[in-house]
This record gives C-alpha cells, sequence and structure tokens, in this order.
C-alpha cells in the first residue's frame, strides 16, 4: 500500500496544528515533537509539518519562504462543492488566506487556501463524469447546449 507524505515547513510548529485540526485532521502525537508535527489527512495521507531549521536537514537546497516563493501547491479532492467551501471556511476562520477568486470550470470546481506560513492548499471538486472520462466529454456536451 502506498502512503503519501507531504513534508511543509513552518515557522511557528503549534500555530501550524492549530490551523491543520481546525481543517478536521489529526496529530499523530507517536511522529510529532518539538521539531514536527504529523498531520493525519486519511489513512493514507500524511503532512509532515517541520520547523524550518529541521526542514532544512532533509535537503541541501534553499528551503524557500513560502510567503515569498512557491515549491508546490498540494491539491487535496473534496467529496462535493460544498465540503470544498466548508474547508474553506474553518481554514479562513483558522488564520489562513485565500490568495485568489474560486476557479469554477463546470466540471471541477476549486479554491487556494494558503496556512498561516504560506503554504498552499487546492481544495477540489470534480464531477464524476469528468473524473471518469476526461474533462473534454463535457465541454463538448456543454458547446453544443
Amino acid at each position: 500500500m502506498t502512503k503519501v507524505f507531504v513534508n511543509l515547513p513552518s515557522t511557528d510548529l503549534e500555530r501550524a496544528k492549530a490551523f491543520y485540526t481546525a481543517l478536521g485532521c489529526d496529530i499523530n502525537p507517536l511522529f510529532t515533537d518539538e521539531n514536527a508535527a504529523c498531520v493525519v489527512w486519511s489513512d493514507d495521507v500524511y503532512f509532515m509539518i517541520l520547523t524550518r531549521d529541521f526542514f532544512g536537514t532533509f535537503t541541501d537546497k534553499t528551503v524557500v519562504d513560502p510567503k515569498e516563493a512557491a515549491q508546490v501547491l498540494v491539491a487535496i479532492s473534496r467529496e462535493s462543492r460544498d465540503e470544498v467551501d466548508a474547508v474553506l471556511a474553518s481554514g479562513l476562520a483558522a488564520g489562513g488566506s485565500e490568495p485568489k477568486d474560486p476557479q469554477d470550470y463546470g466540471f471541477m470546481y476549486s479554491r487556494d487556501l494558503e496556512d498561516p506560513d504560506g503554504n498552499v492548499l487546492e481544495f477540489v471538486y470534480m464531477t464524476p463524469e469528468a473524473a471518469e472520462n476526461g474533462p473534454e466529454p463535457i465541454a463538448e456536451q456543454s458547446a453544443a447546449s
């Protein structure tokens, strides 16, 4: 079974833990200490929120400031447009920000949420038809209407 671990830097680990638990995540205490917090999204997806100094021990590259530069955009699917809106509302209430307007393509709806450190999470809903067949058949159907 494949597990996904996304490592993100943070300048304030306690603030980051509060933010991610406000989104509905759990913190796994077995892999959490003063340097890192294991954020559990699902049985197969985890975020390791790491202090910037600790994050730097995993790479010889410069650790960018996510408020100034984008290194990665993490997209997480939701079951409906309402769930996308609900997680954004929770994230905004917990100190996050929405850096751009929602994107609505008909078959896909997405909103971006920056955590307090500037890491970007994209929450996405895609219609089951588009997920199964791709966006082109839906675009063709809309054009024919």
